[in-house]
């Protein structure tokens, strides 16, 4: 009950901010025969815009992470943008506080969540991004601790977090990499739709927007458009799947839980 209570706080505490929101969340840093955020290189520089000057990359879902801070430092600073590591940081809060623009990468979600709590940081990031529209940007993992919890996820609980509840950005949970099913393979295990279909057995679980690799969500206030290559299929407990393409208005997912 107590997760439960967090969750329509914050969902409440949403409902009277997120006209600030601005989010770019990605499926993946790396697109098959591209670099690293390549893909969506034009989208970053488009959403960050001119205004801001510097950015604070999160590394967390990393074990190196002065290696991972250099590759996202490195592309950043090719796009016109310099990058602050938390991971350098005396105080990671005030950190970000101070922040003119995060960036949370891919890696592994557990680990991830996990560092967040440690650090004191959830709550601090959920208050700049939706009371004071600090722009937010999360690939991958990244992408997943944005959202209400990390329950679907694909990766291993490699370390267990004090919660799965995540930063409550938006009233949803997201799937990035959704794969769909290949009916020429010989694998029997689940398929990822499979999965998400059980996670919506149990009661009171949020829609899950499946991110094929190549897509990406962007919000702004109340609104969200679905960008990149590649549809996006999304999953309402007791509906049928839907498939959305590029350029969808999938706004009505932010009004409250579907």
């Amino acid at each position: 009950m107590g997760e439960k209570k967090e969750r329509k706080k914050e969902r409440d505490e949403n409902e009277r901010t997120d006209m600030k929101r601005r989010l770019l969340l990605v499926s993946n840093s790396t697109l098959h025969g591209g670099g690293y955020l390549e893909h969506c290189q034009q989208q970053i520089k488009d959403f960050f815009g001119k205004g801001v000057k510097r950015i604070l990359f999160i590394p967390y879902a990393l074990c190196d992470r002065d290696g991972y801070a250099k590759i996202a430092r490195d592309k950043f600073n090719s796009l016109g943008y310099e990058v602050d590591s938390i991971h350098e940081a005396s105080d990671p809060v005030e950190a970000v506080r101070k922040a003119q623009g995060i960036f949370i990468g891919g890696g592994n979600t557990f680990r991830l969540l996990k560092c967040l709590y440690d650090n004191n940081v959830l709550s601090e990031i959920n208050k700049r991004v939706l009371q004071d529209g600090v722009p937010y940007m999360g690939s991958s993992a990244g992408t997943n601790v944005s959202t209400v919890s990390i329950n679907t996820t694909n990766d291993m609980p490699i370390v267990y977090p004090p919660s799965f509840t995540a930063i409550g950005l938006v009233p949803f949970n997201i799937n990035p990499h959704f794969l769909d099913t290949d009916p020429n393979s010989r694998h029997m295990g689940e398929t990822r739709e499979q999965r998400i279909i059980q996670y919506h057995e149990e009661p009171d679980m949020p829609s899950v927007l499946g991110l094929r690799e190549g897509s990406m969500l962007l919000v702004e206030g109340n609104k969200a458009t679905l960008l990149g290559t590649c549809k996006a299929r999304l999953f309402i407990r007791g509906k049928p799947t839907t498939e959305y393409e590029s350029g969808s208005d999938l706004s009505f997912l932010l009004t409250d839980r579907q």
